[in-house]
């Protein structure tokens, strides 16, 4: 028996599921064993290993043929806006350029290098690179980035001057480089420096996540390929996901809608698929995921990455509840940031608990009470005030030492965004543990940590809660409702009413509470509701009562990301243009540059085969051998003089395999 093995690295747990490769039409009949263990983010090897360990048992690791991980690692730094330092080189645009769409959010205190260069829309030079000024503006900084982001002036019409800047980067600083034209065909230039950016924040990251996983399977004497799922669902080599992290975003939300696909048998539904630090929704037509070839939205940022139609939300079992003081009575919140449960917190740290207690008999109540910062590798962080923070909170220290400092909240929320510390605070999966529905962790600490939550005063001056299971109820039926809210946002826009905040619209917000008067309104779902990861068999049942649909989870939800991660396949794509500048004249925009034709046939020829060479170069580097192309041609054409002219073409190439096996 050939075995495939997937896992699936979240925010909180890592999941791991052993597949039959003979038995994959039998869907749930192929699943041989699956596990889950915590994530441990200050070393990944630790978790990954546990669910790997655990899920073999006594199997013979040379029987796995296949390894395939997806995270979302990637996703959830975006959403949190984690990330290592980077800077971004800006060649050939002006200073509006920087706060045009989504940049100049993404961009926030990141050092910007402008320089001259760049090329125009035909590929023809804009204006000398300046090299020198570049180089000197890294000298200023080069201790305080890990990574360089470059976009130029259309780069994707010709790149030779990223590929220069890449070139003395790599060579005179030794930092990894990510250059706008690698990740996307398209010629919107702030948007591709975002892509850029991103990317160059996530190597790091996912650099440490492929090692990790790396390191401990040839431990464990598995000699399987290594892949990692990409955002549209397909599968990548371990090496081509660390070219191009920001390629695994939506990664584990994509595995989940595959997995999601070969659990249920079901041809369409929508997927909400439940973790510990976002709730990622789509839609499943024709049984499988639809892609948004307009970009991946993740964090209220849109990138250039292509990837399945999936809307992200901060909204999981493991989100910081707080208070929105509003007014007299606040109101519940959750996220977008993740929390370390107290449960599991004092589940690893159980001499915490006397902090708990005495803040717990501490007639005033403090909005600090039950949080903790957390430190994480001060290691694999540079000398400085971050470090020092994150070695002073290992073991984890009470929020409110940072209150009395000056500056220190600032400083714990830098190193929060930087990924040297994390919050631990009362979660709903901490409510989950005091109100019995879960009991994998320290259901004593949850209670003092929801005791602590139900003090908490509003602006009438009283207690919020009665008691700590009070409190929990509350937290739970914020979560469910939140959750049937972001179904009905992603079922607004797949049918056009995207303008519906179903959060704030009055006939929404009635129906879902059940009003009844001279009005009763009701909204029906077509579809069934299928609800994944660790907490969707406790939550989802309530969330499509709420919405009066069917619930459509599987039994294997819990591990649905892993299953969904090994059954993939290998898929790239490559574009080329063909540009019509004149009558008579075909340029043709490859990677190595402009080739101009006199004769639309030839041009249109060569472009199909440079598409198809890259496509298939590229699919090979992602890890199959057994490739599929297919060439699809867009034409712009226009009515000149009576005829038809075209005006440009593009030619995209699609490669897809099954990836390769160990023999």
């Amino acid at each position: 028996m050939t075995l495939m093995l997937g896992l699936d690295t979240g925010g909180t747990y890592t999941d791991a599921a052993l597949i039959d490769e003979a038995r994959l039409d039998a869907r749930g009949g192929a699943i041989v064993a699956k596990a889950k263990s915590l994530t441990t983010r200050d070393d990944l090897s630790r978790g990954i290993g546990a669910a790997v360990d655990a899920v073999l048992g006594d199997t013979d690791p040379a029987r796995v043929s296949l390894v395939a991980l997806s995270t979302t690692l990637a996703t959830n730094a975006l959403v949190e806006g984690q990330g290592a330092p980077a800077a971004l080189i800006f060649v050939g645009f002006t200073a509006a350029d920087l706060a045009r769409g989504d940049l100049a959010q993404v961009l926030g205190d990141t050092p910007v290098i402008s320089a001259s260069g760049g090329h125009r829309s035909g590929g023809d030079l804009a204006a000398p690179l300046d090299l020198d000024a570049i180089r000197t503006g890294l000298h200023a900084i080069a201790g305080q980035i890990s990574a360089v982001a470059i976009c130029a002036l259309f780069a994707v019409r010709n790149p030779a001057h990223e590929v220069a800047i890449r070139d003395m980067v790599r060579a005179e600083f030794n930092l990894p480089t990510t250059c706008s034209h690698e990740l996307s065909a398209k010629i919107n230039g702030p948007k591709r420096a975002v892509t850029a950016l991103l990317n160059a924040r996530l190597i790091a990251m996912i650099d440490r996540l492929v090692a990790s996983a790396e390191g401990l399977l040839v431990d464990r004497g598995i000699t399987a390929p290594l892949m990692v799922v990409r955002g549209d669902g397909a599968l990548v080599s371990a090496n081509f996901a660390r070219m191009k992290p920001i390629e695994t975003i939506l990664s584990g939300p994509a595995a989940s809608l595959v997995g999601a696909a070969f659990l249920t048998g079901l041809q369409a539904g929508i997927v909400a698929d439940i973790g510990g630090t976002t709730t990622d929704v789509a839609v499943l037509s024709d049984g499988r995921p639809r892609i948004d070839r307009d970009g991946a939205a993740v964090g209220g940022v849109r990138t250039m990455v292509e990837a399945v139609a999936m809307r992200t939300h901060g909204l999981g079992g493991d989100s910081e509840v707080t208070l929105a003081q509003s007014g007299l009575i606040p109101e519940i919140h959750l996220g977008p940031r993740r929390a370390i449960p107290i449960c599991l917190l004092l589940h690893e740290h159980p001499d915490l608990r006397d902090v708990l207690r005495a803040q717990l008999h501490n007639p005033r109540p403090m909005a600090t009470d039950g949080r903790f910062v957390v430190g994480l590798r001060p290691d694999l962080l540079p000398n400085g005030e971050l470090r020092d923070l994150a070695q002073r909170c290992i073991p984890p220290r009470p929020s409110a030492e940072f209150t009395l400092q000056r500056g220190g909240e600032r400083l714990v929320a830098r190193a929060v965004a930087q990924g040297a510390v994390q919050i631990a605070g009362f979660t709903p999966s901490d409510a989950a543990h005091v109100l019995g529905l879960h009991s994998a962790w320290d259901v004593g600490a949850a209670q003092l940590a929801a005791d602590l939550f139900a003090r908490q005063r509003g602006g009438n001056g009283l207690a919020m809660f009665a008691d700590g299971a009070t409190a929990s109820r509350a937290v739970l039926d914020r979560l469910i409702r939140r959750s049937a809210e972001l179904v009905l946002d992603t079922a607004f826009a797949e049918d056009g009413m995207g303008g519906i905040d179903p959060a704030r619209d009055a006939v929404v917000r009635a129906a879902l509470g059940g009003h009844s008067g001279l009005l009763r309104p009701k909204l029906d779902l077509t579809v069934p509701l299928i609800g994944l990861g660790a907490s969707a068999a406790t939550h989802y049942p309530h969330v499509a009562a709420l919405l009066d649909v069917r619930d459509a989870t599987p039994a294997d939800a819990d591990v649905a990301n892993a299953v969904g991660a090994v059954v993939g396949q290998v898929h790239t794509a490559f574009e080329v243009t063909v540009n019509v500048p004149q009558e008579g004249r075909f340029d043709v925009l490859t990677p190595d540059g402009v080739r101009t034709f006199t004769d639309e046939g030839a041009a249109l020829s060569h472009a199909s085969d440079i598409a198809g060479q890259h496509a298939l170069a590229q699919a090979r580097l992602a890890g199959t051998d057994d490739v599929a192309l297919t060439l699809r041609t867009r034409r712009r054409s226009a009515q000149i003089e009576g005829r038809e002219q075209l005006i440009e073409a593009v030619i995209r190439a699609s490669a897809s395999g099954r990836p390769r096996r160990a023999r």
